[in-house]
C-alpha cells in the first residue's frame, strides 16, 4: 500500500493566474518559498529554500500541461501533482497530491505532516493571489531559535 497526502482549495482567481502563482517563483517566494533558481518548466531542475530551514532542495522531473497540471519530484519517494480545475465563475479549484511512500510508522507520520504542508500551502496561496497577504511571512521565525 502506498502513502499519499492530499488538500484542496479553491482560489477566486482565474486558472491562468493561479497557474502563474505556482510556476512563477516571484510568486511563488511570496507565500511558500524563500528562494528558487528558476521558474517550474517541463524537463527543468530547480533549487528550493524555504524559510523554516536551512537545506535548499532540488525540484526535479518537473512536467507542465498547459494551465491544468504540475508534477514534480523533490523526495525520491514520491511525486507532487498539483491539478487546476476552471470553474464557470472563473475560479479555480487547486489539488494537490503527493504519493508514493510505502506504508510504515515513519511514513505515516511523513504523509499527516505533508497533508498539513499542502493545506498550509493551498491557504497562503489562497490569501496572496486574492488578497496579497503574506501568511508565511513570520510564520516559522520560531524554527529558526
Amino acid at each position: 500500500m502506498k502513502l499519499e497526502s492530499n488538500a484542496t482549495i479553491q482560489i477566486q482567481k482565474p486558472i491562468e493566474e493561479v497557474f502563474d502563482g505556482i510556476v512563477n517563483p516571484e510568486k511563488m517566494t511570496k507565500y511558500f518559498i524563500s528562494e528558487s533558481t528558476g521558474r517550474l518548466e517541463t524537463g527543468k531542475e530547480v533549487m528550493w529554500k524555504f524559510p523554516e530551514f536551512e537545506d535548499k532542495f532540488p525540484i526535479t522531473e518537473i512536467k507542465i500541461e498547459n494551465t491544468s497540471e504540475i508534477s514534480f519530484v523533490w523526495d525520491p519517494e514520491t511525486i507532487v501533482s498539483i491539478r487546476l480545475e476552471k470553474l464557470p465563475d472563473d475560479s479555480t479549484i487547486v489539488r494537490v497530491n503527493e504519493n508514493g511512500k510505502e506504508l510504515n510508522e515513519a511514513n505515516l507520520k511523513w504523509a499527516l505532516e505533508n497533508s498539513g504542508g499542502w493545506a498550509n500551502f493551498l491557504a497562503c496561496m489562497k490569501a496572496y493571489l486574492e488578497y496579497g497577504i503574506e501568511l508565511r511571512k513570520g510564520a516559522f521565525d520560531f524554527m529558526k531559535k
